[in-house]
């Protein structure tokens, strides 16, 4: 391997040849043994990070692939992307419900938190809706005991050391008089409940760390920023307690030609001076399809043509919105000595020079 490059394989402490349930079974225990909730060696954190890096390479076929070939998993190769959502493995969070290391005085949290992602979609994904694919390292249940935490699957008890209030009451004497503080229960985390027969591989929580696919229904319509809720995909709680929800923040590309407001689409059409004079028929680009627009002839600079029914898809009842096209009229740099007399002609036969017409001083402006 080349200097400087990370063992991953011996970072986690398996083989090179090792399968994917050595390789998780292996991050699971590592990641419980150097969480800085209950290590308290100065590099704790750092070794968790690294372990989750290590994991998150051996664990994806492909990466995996790469690293054992080159010795090196370049990160400019797997920049962010909608396929890597890193939502469940927050330092503070992720594990501390392993360790019991919520403070404050209040019961522990059992239900499972939100996990919190981000897509992007083209205006094409907005205007039709996508299903997007996403890859999540979230807290999923336990198989081995079934999410209820216990080898053997007998149900929970209420703790005896905090009587199932998941807080332990001290009191001590002071020259104010006596003090009662409430710590967390370390017996059961702070839950209130324990088992009897902790299952070793969640260690008693129903519930392990794990990488998972989600598809993603993105609505037709929605707007950038706008969030989709999937109820149930976020952390499952402890020993079956209701899991949170996967909230996607949903970002919406730029288009090369088209401006979205809202559900109205805006457009620019450049005309020539003969066509915004006399009017034309143009293609312009629509969503989905390109669309025909009549130029009215004497059409001035900055004029707006309203196209209705070819914007956007209206997120609540799957209308469409408008498509404007605003007109920009193109006026000729540089003119050859046939095109001025030209010129020249249709502003005399346009009439007095004092009262002129917008295309008259238009045309006084090019012959200067």
């Amino acid at each position: 391997m080349a200097a400087g490059t990370k063992d991953f394989y011996e970072i986690l402490g398996v083989s090179r040849d090792a399968s994917e349930s050595e390789i998780k079974k292996a991050f699971r225990r590592k990641a419980r043994e150097t969480h800085p909730d209950v290590n308290d060696a100065s590099d704790a954190e750092e070794q968790f990070k690294l372990i989750n890096e290590a994991y998150d390479v051996l664990s994806d076929p492909q990466r995996r692939d790469v690293y054992d070939r080159y010795g090196t998993e370049d990160p400019r190769m797997y920049g962010p992307d909608i396929g890597d959502v890193f939502a469940g493995f927050g330092m503070e969070d992720l594990f501390s419900v392993f360790f019991g290391g919520m403070g404050g005085s209040r019961r522990a949290r059992t239900e499972g938190r939100d996990v919190i992602a981000q897509v992007e979609v083209t205006l094409e994904e907005a205007f039709s809706g996508a299903t997007k694919n996403l890859t999540l390292n979230r807290l999923v249940p336990c198989e081995e005991c079934g999410a209820t935490g216990s080898a053997s699957k007998s149900q929970v008890q209420r703790c005896t050391q905090c009587g199932g209030s998941g807080q332990r009451q001290s009191a001590r004497q002071t020259f104010l008089g006596t003090m009662t503080r409430s710590t967390p229960c370390e017996a059961c985390g702070a839950t209130g409940t324990v088992v009897p027969d902790p299952c070793p591989e969640c260690e008693g929580q129903g519930r392990v760390p794990d990488r998972e696919q989600v598809s993603v229904e993105i609505p037709a319509g929605i707007e950038d920023g706008m969030q989709v809720r999937v109820r149930g995909k976020g952390e499952t709680g402890v020993r079956g307690a209701p899991s949170g929800d996967l909230i996607i923040s949903v970002r919406v590309g730029e288009h090369e030609y088209l401006h979205r407001r809202g559900d109205e689409l805006h457009c620019r059409a450049v005309v020539s001076i003969a066509q915004a004079a006399l009017g034309a028929d143009l293609d312009v680009c629509g969503i989905g399809e390109d669309n025909e627009v009549g130029i009215p002839a004497g059409t001035q600079h900055g004029d707006t043509i309203r196209l209705r029914g070819k914007g956007m898809t209206r997120l609540r009842n799957g209308g469409r919105g408008d498509l404007f096209v605003h007109v920009g009229v193109e006026v000729p740099r540089k003119l050859d000595k046939r095109q001025k007399e030209l010129l020249e002609e249709l502003g005399s036969s346009l009439g007095d020079p004092e009262r002129r017409s917008p295309l008259q001083k238009l045309r006084d402006w090019i012959v200067g």
